[in-house]
């Protein structure tokens, strides 16, 4: 059979890579190299720019310097950058990573292109979590927040599993579990707030609406292990989650152990949500916006659609954390403000497509 006309200088639309001698091959969308580079490059661009503003700006070509430690002609330039904005900055970029990350394979796990860490309640559990413990006890190890946090979550993601999964997984009963147990993790967060000691509770209300303002290196080497331990989880399990979002029947037949598998991935975004809570508060619909943008970047395919949601997201905060601080300086709104600004009227948006 001869080809058809036009085809034969056509690309193929996927980019196939083979491990050689190892049984492993993997199949990418050809425009994911191409948005991973620009958006990194987006992102590392934004990261710069926030640096150098504030009250003592910083010009943007300074701020490479000092962070790559090169002479500047100005000595509290390394202050400045190294020790006060730039762990800020890497604390931003890797909460949006976490939340990008963990609001893909919820969707993809619930098959619910409404579904998030904040909408479905998991953000709520683990700040009750963090809020309780930072009320209960005056100091607080930054490394105790994300465990208190991943505690949170894992008890709603359990009661979302016995709610919603044991019964069915209807995406309106997810939605609407959701909203009920976000209901009763505020009515207790907000419990713990009113009879709490008041120099705890203004340190919990503070961190609870969402910013990375103060983040040091501290709150980033606390961090930086989920991803680096759950995000290539992630990635590996990015074939099975393929399989997953077509419907547990459709995963059986193709092989999949489906109990297992959902609940390695539940158990990685509970992790990845709980972090992101403890470090930064509850930057709302991040874990929302980035997949739907990462989606309409690179398609459906979650080896390439993962990483693009986790960049999307580090993009969200870190423009978010930008906006804050420039739009009414001196005063600086939190991120979470922001990315709700935006993110909620993303959301009825979304309600409004779904109904139609």
């Amino acid at each position: 059979m001869g080809k058809q006309v036009g085809q034969e200088n056509t690309p193929a639309p996927w980019l196939v890579v083979r491990g050689g001698r190892l049984p492993l091959s993997v199949r990418l969308d050809r425009r994911v190299p191409w948005v991973l580079l620009v958006g990194l490059l987006a992102t590392l661009a934004v990261m710069v720019v926030n640096m150098g503003v504030g009250e003592y700006p910083i010009p943007p070509v300074d701020v490479l310097k000092t962070v790559l430690h090169l002479p500047t002609g100005n000595s509290d330039h390394s202050f400045i950058v190294n020790t006060l904005r730039l762990p800020r900055m890497l604390v931003a970029a890797l909460v949006g990573v976490a939340l990008g990350l963990a609001g893909a394979i919820l969707q993809a796990l619930t098959r619910n292109p409404l579904a998030s860490p904040g909408i479905l309640g998991i953000n709520a559990g683990a700040g009750l979590a963090a809020v309780s413990l930072i009320v209960l006890f005056d100091r607080v190890s930054a490394s105790l927040l994300p465990l208190a946090a991943f505690g949170g979550a894992f008890l709603v993601a359990l009661a979302i599993y016995g709610l919603a999964w044991r019964a069915g997984d209807s995406p309106t009963r997810l939605i609407l579990i959701g909203i009920g147990l976000t209901a009763v993790a505020q009515a207790l967060t907000t419990l713990m707030i009113t009879f709490g000691d008041i120099n705890n509770v203004q340190r919990a209300l503070v961190w609870l609406t969402g910013s990375v303002y103060g983040r040091t290196w501290d709150e980033f080497w606390a961090l930086l292990p989920w991803l680096v331990l759950l995000g290539p989880v992630a990635l590996l399990l990015a074939r099975d989650l393929d399989a997953l979002s077509l419907g547990d029947e459709v995963a059986r037949s193709l092989g999949s152990p489906v109990d297992l598998q959902r609940g390695i991935l539940l158990g990685v975004v509970v992790g990845l949500a709980g972090a992101a809570v403890a470090t930064a508060g509850t930057i709302g619909f991040v874990g929302l916006m980035a997949p739907h943008i990462a989606r309409r970047l690179v398609g459906p395919g979650h080896l390439g659609l993962l990483p693009t949601a986790g960049l999307t997201g580090a993009f969200l905060v870190v423009t978010a954390d930008l906006v804050g601080r420039t739009l009414l300086a001196p005063t600086e709104l939190p991120c979470g403000l922001v990315t709700a600004a935006i993110g909620a009227p993303f959301f009825l948006y979304l309600l409004w497509r779904q109904r139609s």
